[in-house]
């Protein structure tokens, strides 16, 4: 904001965050608005903060971005996606073996952050399960956001969604 830079987010997301001035354009699930030739939708997402929201965009081309982190799951399902930028935070696997793997000193409290990603954000297999329950028949390009320094595998990851989908599969930098 102090560059300049407009920031649109939720009411609940921009009293939490303390956010306030010209800057903050506060949005609505389901209440579209444009930003230049695209026009968004934002729409409900699940996570463990106030008014979360991802986002499905759409061009003047054509082109339908669906943009969703922080969140656990989707409740929605999107025909004609052509690209995704998609929190896959997490391995259910890699987590059960990083607390096997603790000394039991750590444990606990790997048990205890283990729960918060359940409720917070988006693993793997979840994300594996979205992309099989949507059209995915369009989708050129994925970007894997917000993997876990810990309990991800960034290889594991593109390959497995690739393998799925078919489409390009990028990982964003930590």
């Amino acid at each position: 904001m102090k560059a300049g830079i407009d920031v649109y987010c939720s009411k609940g997301t921009a009293v939490a965050a303390g956010l306030d001035g010209h800057r903050v354009i506060r949005i609505a699930e389901q209440i579209p608005f444009s930003i230049g030739t695209w026009t968004i939708l934002p729409f409900r997402v699940e996570h463990d903060v106030e008014e979360p929201l991802g986002f499905l965009m759409v061009n003047e081309a054509g082109e339908k971005l669906l943009f969703a982190t922080d969140t656990y799951y989707v409740r929605y399902r999107f025909n004609g996606l052509t690209h995704i930028m998609i929190e896959c935070n997490y391995s259910e696997v890699i987590v059960e073996r990083n607390i096997i793997a603790a000394s039991e000193e750590v444990r606990p409290q790997l048990i205890s952050r283990q729960r918060r990603l359940l409720r917070s954000h988006f693993s793997l297999e979840n994300v594996k399960g979205f992309f099989q329950a949507n059209d995915m028949s369009r989708v050129q390009e994925i970007w894997l956001l917000h993997l876990s320094d810990a309990n991800s595998d960034e290889e594991l990851f593109k390959r497995e969604i690739q393998g799925l989908t078919g489409a390009i599969v990028r990982v964003a930098n930590r």
